[in-house]
């Protein structure tokens, strides 16, 4: 539905607004000129667009609603704001009738969930992934009945307990986590924090095709698993039968085991923290694989160069890092730091082999990306062939006017010797 169409009207009052109060309302009047990208569909504003003498950006409290106005006056669209924050306001709505309110929250989630159920036959998914499900500043991540909640932003926050009903209504949670402990949360002003609604347990059992995890809640990474990274894996795996794999960053094991699980003869999972490594092994056992799968706790790049050392060597290598680049000027540093670890993972790939490197860092450019691992290849004397590319999973959609919203990038090469 487009911002056009009416929201489903059990919520609504007989006027068509919302039948809860709407957030206290200003006015954000944009420079002249600055509404062309928004007009394309991009939903951030940047303080510097701003016309501060028309409408004092500073007197806004975080997270306020406002509208948002052309340098003539022209209505554009419902948005929240916070001043302290590089991106000054959000848009949520286009429809001068439709403020943000808990009767949208509902009806975007909704539309969302729609999305997943046509792609996902069990409820194993990233169920809201912010802008690009029209929810700037949300992200949901859902585990059956246990719904996942990050918000990264102010105006989300003034929103938690709207949030929460809508997630109780829509997909029945029985338990929310509240995973407020991101960083970015620290750009917006807000606190970082962990919170339970209802009944959550310390681990759950999820589902990935034929394979079943254990999952950590309280103590998990992020979410407590990388969704984004599902359709890859589902891809390598009728790629794995007799082979020997390793897994370089591989958390609790969501590409080893699969591997192990799908026919492979042997796998190693690396990871520096102890804990992952403990499920993996409980996630091997679960899948009656655990006399394949093996474990290497440590720094991966340095794992990798020891495993080398070892004489070791493998047909496939997976190397799924965290973030190298997490801002602009980390890039020069963060692509030494792909380069290295790729150099490490391509030396143990055997001949006609293949290597799958990921990226998930946005500030990383896939072009870039391509040609970091090129040279990667030939600095420790190999050559390669791309004969796959891919991004994130399906239920992390892309908004065609955001490239923020494309984040990760998973090349998959055949390695050669060179000729």
């Amino acid at each position: 539905m487009s911002d056009s169409t009416a929201v489903p009207s059990q919520d609504a009052t007989s006027n068509g607004a919302p039948s809860i109060d709407a957030l206290p309302a200003g006015v954000l009047q944009l420079k002249k000129n600055e509404e062309k990208r928004l007009s394309s569909g991009h939903l951030w504003v940047y303080s510097n667009e701003v016309d501060t003498q028309a409408s004092p950006l500073k007197e806004l409290s975080p997270g306020q609603a406002v509208e948002l106005r052309s340098s003539t006056g022209k209505w554009l669209a419902h948005a929240y704001a916070n001043p302290q924050s590089l991106i000054s306001a959000r848009i949520t709505s286009r429809n001068p009738k439709y403020p943000m309110s808990k009767s949208l929250l509902v009806h975007r989630i909704k539309v969302a969930l729609g999305l997943r159920e046509r792609f996902y036959p069990q409820p194993f998914y990233r169920l809201v992934f912010g802008e690009s499900d029209l929810l700037p500043g949300l992200i949901v991540d859902r585990f059956g009945d246990i719904a996942v909640v990050q918000i990264t932003t102010a105006g989300m926050e003034v929103l938690k307990q709207e949030i929460i009903e809508a997630l109780q209504k829509t997909i029945k949670s029985t338990g929310i986590v509240l995973r407020n402990d991101t960083g970015s949360r620290t750009l917006e002003g807000l606190d970082s924090y962990v919170e339970n609604i209802g009944e959550v347990p310390d681990e759950l059992v999820l589902s990935e095709g034929d394979t079943e995890f254990v999952i950590p809640m309280a103590n998990g990474q992020k979410t407590g698993w990388f969704y984004d990274q599902r359709d890859n894996r589902q891809w390598l795996n009728p790629l794995v039968e007799g082979k020997t794999v390793i897994d370089a960053c591989s958390y609790i094991g969501a590409w080893g085991v699969q591997a192990a699980k799908h026919g492979a003869e042997r796998v190693i999972c690396i990871d520096t923290s102890e804990s992952a490594l403990e499920y993996v092994a409980q996630n091997a056992q679960r899948n009656n694989v655990s006399d394949k799968v093996f474990t290497a706790r440590g720094n991966a790049t340095e794992v990798l160069a020891g495993l080398k050392a070892d004489g070791e060597s493998a047909d496939i290598v997976v190397l799924d890092p965290p973030a190298f680049i997490k801002r602009k000027k980390d890039f020069r540093a963060g692509v030494k730091g792909y380069q290295k670890l790729n150099e490490r993972g391509i030396s143990l790939v055997k001949p006609d082999g293949l290597l799958v490197t990921c990226s998930c860092s946005y500030h990383m450019p896939v072009n870039e990306f391509r040609n970091m691992s090129n040279r990667a290849a030939v600095h420790v004397d190999r050559q390669m062939q791309i004969v796959y590319e891919n991004g994130q999973s399906r239920d992390h959609p892309v908004h065609p006017a955001m490239p923020e919203t494309s984040y990760l990038k998973t090349i998959y090469t055949r390695v050669l010797a060179r000729s």
